[in-house]
């Protein structure tokens, strides 16, 4: 079901007559499954450009469709109409102000309470024109830019009218206190501000760390950890209270762990923020897991998995039934390669149940179950439950214990097919950690149909990518002669604005196929180590990461650093 934002754009559209209302539905539905706003959707399946889309909201509206140049300049005051954290999280951009209307621009031109909300900050009239987002977004970037540190001034400045932050926090005693300063203007701004900012670069998580004499935050993107300008050591426990506070926990308890969640909108898109806390030696550590589905793409082709290995993938994810495992440590995207498999697989004629610990990122057309160990709701158990509700096809989020392992086996060979993960190195060792977990390897042998292994290693920023000649010692490290490289040069990033000075901008997936045959078989039953059950697998065509890494450095994919890191 569309969104009023959205549902407005489709009426738009066939009231032009520029789609068909099956395509447009068409549309809708992949809207619904890979949670990209409709717009993006109409674009991406080349139904539309931006350009029509704006000319026909502007025809549709009677609204001006004009463009922001970069080098435009907006005077001082029409800027100071809107204040930075509404132009930020509204999507908001003023033109001119004539004394009485403002003209703006907005990041999403349908959201029609936008103009209501901004009416009733800046107390006038307004109206709004039309531009292409990417400006609308650019500009408001350029004039209204986000300072964290400043926000933080502004905190301490608001913090020390009374008392100096220290005196402030060490009166900190009852709940009523922490929530007080929870709630107090300048924290709140502060917190928003570090929130904006991570899902702004993409991050995956955010990391609130206290120390016996400092307090750091720090963002996961593209799984490396950067730090924003550091907080004094003070705020700390109001900080941790006001995220407490966001995502309902006692804030009073300070003593054990707790999770919690955020439910959140930046602009047009609405973020889920999971949140845990963990009681350490200075204080709680606070991390938040950015659940943001417009960045992640659930496509098994987005993935960016060697086409040879993805053509193993999809014909055994669409097997009648067996066991099939993504394995790797944590962080290394194996969740996000289950449930683009099972987008892939989800059809009308199938019931898919999946039991995760926790939910991550809702599926259409699946039925999700959290795992809630508190009250007895393990992976064992919901599986016993699951085969109960006559699923063709079951997803695990883990395989932790033998019970669970028993089950999945027992559910392979009743006819279902099963999807899990194991924290094992490669996908070779999956196979012997199911006998190290007391599964039985003839069981193994008639379940099992084969197991990927993973890593995610980050990409070479395309917009500073810088070639080289290796040298005769890097070759040497990552056991390639030079004849090898045909000519071949490696790359790294330089570091540029784009890639945040890192010289990496977004991840890819190395991975290897260990598809189970009457040979493997053979050496499971014999219980043969991991090593020779991989050797085997080599000589049969498997690519170890290893070699799938070394491929992706000379198609200029990554550098030499991150494969030697991962593999």
């Amino acid at each position: 079901m569309l969104d009023s934002e959205s549902q407005s754009l489709h009426d738009i559209i066939l009231s032009e007559g520029l789609c068909t209302e099956e395509q447009l539905q068409e549309a809708a539905e992949e809207q619904e499954r890979n949670g990209k706003s409709y717009k993006e959707v109409l674009i991406d399946f080349g139904l539309l450009t931006e350009q029509q889309i704006l000319e026909a909201i502007s025809s549709n509206l009677m609204l001006d469709l004009i463009s922001i140049p970069a080098d435009m300049q907006v005077p001082e005051e029409v800027i100071a109409k809107v204040p930075p954290d509404t132009a930020r999280m509204l999507g908001v951009f003023p033109l001119a102000f004539d004394g009485t209307t403002l003209t703006v621009a907005l990041r999403t031109p349908l959201n029609y309470q936008v103009i209501d909300e901004l009416r009733f900050v800046v107390g006038t009239d307004v109206i709004q024109v039309l531009a292409p987002e990417e400006q609308v977004e650019k500009s408001i970037e350029k004039y209204y830019p986000l300072d964290v540190t400043q926000s933080m001034q502004d905190m301490l400045e608001e913090m020390s009218k009374d008392q100096s932050p220290d005196a402030a926090l060490d009166e900190i005693e009852t709940t009523e206190d922490l929530e007080k300063q929870a709630n107090d203007a300048p924290i709140v701004k502060f917190v928003d501000a570090v929130i904006y900012q991570a899902i702004k670069d993409k991050a995956s998580d955010i990391h609130f760390e206290p120390f016996e004499k400092n307090f750091r935050i720090r963002c996961r993107v593209d799984g490396a950890l950067y730090e924003l300008p550091p907080p004094p050591k003070s705020l700390a426990i109001p900080v941790i209270s006001r995220v407490k506070l966001m995502s309902s926990m006692n804030i009073s308890e300070r003593r054990k762990p707790q999770d919690g969640r955020i439910q959140t909108r930046v602009g047009s898109k609405a973020v889920d923020l999971r949140v845990s806390t963990l009681p350490t030696q200075f204080g709680e550590s606070c991390v938040l897991r950015v659940l943001d589905r417009s960045v992640v793409n659930l496509d098994l082709d987005a993935l960016g998995i060697d086409e040879k290995n993805l053509a193993k993938i999809r014909d055994l994810i669409h097997m009648p039934n067996g066991i099939f495992v993504v394995t790797g440590p944590t962080g290394s995207g194996k969740t996000t390669t289950l449930y683009s498999a099972l987008k892939e697989i989800n059809t009308v004629g199938d019931k898919i149940l999946t039991a995760e610990d926790p939910v991550e990122y809702d599926l259409e057309g699946i039925i999700q179950l959290p795992i809630n160990e508190g009250i007895g709701m393990t992976f064992g158990r919901a599986l016993r439950a699951f085969l109960r509700q006559d699923p063709d096809v079951i997803m695990l989020g883990e395989i932790r214990d033998l019970e669970s392992a028993r089950m999945a086996v027992e559910a392979s060979l009743t006819g279902h097919f099963v999807f899990s993960t194991l924290h094992t190195n490669d996908a070779a060792g999956s196979v012997t950690r199911f006998i190290d977990m007391g599964v039985e390897p003839y069981l193994i042998t008639s379940s099992m149909v084969g197991c990927i292994g993973q890593r995610l290693i980050r990409r070479v920023c395309p917009k500073c990518k810088t070639e080289y000649e290796p040298s005769d010692d890097d070759l040497w490290l990552l056991g390639l002669e030079r004849e090898e490289l045909a000519g071949r040069p490696f790359y790294y990033g330089r570091g540029c604005d784009h890639c945040n000075h890192t010289g990496y901008k977004g991840r890819k997936a190395l991975t290897e196929v260990l598809t189970m045959n009457p040979e493997i078989n053979e050496l499971v039953l014999q219980n043969m180590p991991t090593v020779v059950i991989r050797d085997k697998a080599r000589e049969q065509g498997m690519r170890t990461m290893r070699e799938d890494g070394l491929n992706a450095i000379l198609n200029g994919e990554t550098t030499m650093e991150e494969v030697l890191k991962y593999t």
